[in-house]
Parts: C-alpha cells; structure tokens; sequence
C-alpha cells in the first residue's frame, strides 16, 4: 500500500465512498473496483470499510430529518441477517460467485427501467416479506464486496420515495450495515493495523465528499436524480458481472 498508483486509486475510492453517503449509493460500489486495481480485493474491502462508517457520520447527520422509518424497519433485520449468513459461510461462497450474481440482479432490474414505457408510476407499499429478502440479499452482498447497491435499490426503487427521502433512507440503512459489519471484519483479520493507518488519511477526503454528494442531491431535478441512479446501476452491475465472471474463469 504504497507508490504514487495506490494513493491517485485510494483517494478516488474514498471520494466515491463519501459521496455515496451523501445520498447516491450506487456510487460507492466503484470504490472496491478502483482500489482493487492496485491491492488485493479483499485488503481493498477491509481497507475502505472504517472510511466507509466515518462517511456514515457525516450522512447520518446530513439527513437526519429526511428517511422512511417504515422501510428501515423492515430492511435493516434483513441487512443484520445477510451479514451474519456471509460471515458464517465466508469460507463457503467464493466472492467472484456473488459479485456476478449481484451484477446479474442489478443489470436485469435497471435494463428493465431504462426500456419500459414510460409514464406515469404508481408507488408500490412497503411490503414486509420482499423487504426482508431483499434486504437480506443487500447484506450478504455488502458483507462480500460492499456491493449491496443494487439489490437494496431492486426493493427501494420502485417504492416512490421523494429523493431526499430516498438519499436519506439509503444513507441511513448502509451506515447500521456498515457498523454491524466491523464486527465479522475485525474477527478475519481484514481491519489490520496497516489498513486502519491508511484508512485514517483517506477519512477527511471521504468526509468532504459527503457533502459534495449531498449538493448534487439536493440541485439534481428529480427525474434526472433517479434517471442517474438508474444508469449508475446499470453501469456498475455490468462491471459486477464483468468482475465475478473474470474471477471465475481465472479461479
């Protein structure tokens, strides 16, 4: 974790990070790509999950007024459940497996928002058993490779939320994901001194990025906000297939 690549890599990871906690989601998922490209993907995970919950700080209080009580509700049970089946079965599953599933889920939801007709959409309730699944599904897949974005949006999404209250919401459930995940993480190894050092550096930059991702919420119209989310996942769960599948055939 040195040389001039590793940090230009670290520092656009951290910003990406902190921008995601200042209410666009998707856009946190790049920041293990990015930092993989120069250090092993599970070093880069471990490396960039205490910068993940400092960044949670900041979102946490950037839209403390603005959530659905009733979609953590029946979330966050879910996300605890997701996590502690990935960390019993964490030398079970092999990680290229769920990152291609998880890309294949997200590419398949967002192909089929992209190309139906539009007009107008009718919220859908908050139902609990899908919410559970899904949110399962979300921490799983976060507890893997902080790539719960797109399963978390498949049951979000279609529920209408405002998008401050959508940002709000995201922020708020992927900070409690974040800070249940320390625990599994401390116990394999993957938060070691070296990481928790650099890790203190990459903070202040994730911090600023906050804000900046909580700017462009609040300026975007909301058609355009969701139209990006929507392409976000798009993008980033080609990346997804693109990485399990290469990992797979490599493995």
């Amino acid at each position: 974790m040195e040389g001039w690549a590793f940090w230009v890599a670290a520092l656009v990871a951290s910003v990406l990070v902190g921008m995601s906690k200042g209410g666009l989601p998707a856009v946190g998922m790049l920041g293990v790509p990015v930092l993989a490209l120069v250090i092993n993907p599970v070093t880069a995970a471990g490396l960039l999950l205490p910068v993940y919950v400092l960044s949670d700080l900041f979102g946490l209080y950037a839209y403390r007024h603005a959530f659905d009580r009733r979609v953590l509700a029946i979330l966050v049970p879910g996300m605890v459940a997701g996590v502690v089946f990935g960390w019993a079965t964490a030398a079970l599953v092999p990680p290229w497996a769920v990152t291609a599933l998880v890309g294949a889920i997200g590419f398949v939801f967002a192909l089929n928002l992209l190309l139906r007709r539009r007009g107008p959409v009718v919220p859908r309730a908050a139902r609990v058993g899908p919410g559970l699944f899904w949110g399962t599904v979300t921490g799983f897949t976060s507890f893997v490779s902080h790539s719960g974005a797109p399963p978390y949006q498949v049951y979000t999404l279609p529920l209408g939320m405002p998008k401050v209250v959508f940002a709000g919401t995201s922020t708020i459930a992927f900070a409690i994901l974040n800070a249940v995940k320390l625990v599994p993480y401390w116990h394999l190894g993957q938060l070691s001194a070296a990481n928790l050092q650099v890790a203190v550096v990459l903070m202040p930059v994730a911090a600023a990025a906050v804000f900046l991702g909580v700017r462009l919420v609040k300026r975007l119209p909301e058609a355009a906000f969701f139209r990006f989310v929507t392409w976000a996942l798009l993008v980033l769960s080609v990346k997804l297939v693109w990485d399990g599948l290469s990992g797979g055939l490599a493995g």
